[in-house]
């Protein structure tokens, strides 16, 4: 069976880098800002796993997650989005 590839948005912050810590991550550029990186970054994966927190206040975590959703569309490939946010 073949593995996974797996986008952690988030994956620089406390929670994410934890997720990251497996062998062969590597660190993909993108911008909540400039939809075209998401579009490009969730074309690489199977998978993607949200993994922001913090210091964004909770409604601004969920218009993140909306341009994450818009962002999957656009890409066609990934069949599951989980969000741990």
């Amino acid at each position: 069976m073949e593995k996974s590839k797996v986008l952690v948005v988030g994956g620089t912050g406390y929670i994410g880098k934890r997720l990251v810590k497996e062998q062969g991550a590597h660190l993909v550029p993108g911008s909540f800002s400039d939809h075209q990186s998401l579009v490009n970054a969730v074309k690489l994966v199977d998978v993607v796993i949200c993994a922001i927190a913090g210091v964004h206040v909770r409604s601004h975590q969920i218009l993140l997650q909306l341009k994450l959703v818009d962002a999957n569309k656009d890409a066609g490939n990934v069949k599951v989005i989980p969000f741990t946010c």
